[in-house]
């Protein structure tokens, strides 16, 4: 299963807009997608509950992990974003 870690880069963390923005992207894909803190249990990264509740700061790296035909793709379209400020934008 192909995974990538990535440091958030919103400024909030991956809250409200910023969670709600990457939740999209990661069911837009059509493949199940987690994500994961360090050492944390990894949960749906298409669920918006899941994802807040991680509570992931800025600067904190996660764990993206896919699965299906075109994972590599979906996991790299998803770390360009949380590599972003999406409040910033």
């Amino acid at each position: 299963m192909p995974s990538r870690t990535v440091a958030i880069a919103s400024s909030v963390g991956l809250h409200a807009r910023p969670a709600s923005l990457f939740v999209q992207a990661a069911t837009a894909t059509g493949l199940p997608v987690t994500i994961a803190k360090a050492g944390g249990s990894p949960v749906d990264a298409r669920s918006i509950l899941m994802v807040m509740a991680l509570g992931a700061k800025n600067g904190e790296e996660v764990t993206l992990s896919a699965e299906g035909e075109g994972a590599d793709e979906a996991l790299d379209g998803l770390v360009a974003l949380l590599s972003r400020d999406l409040d910033a934008e």
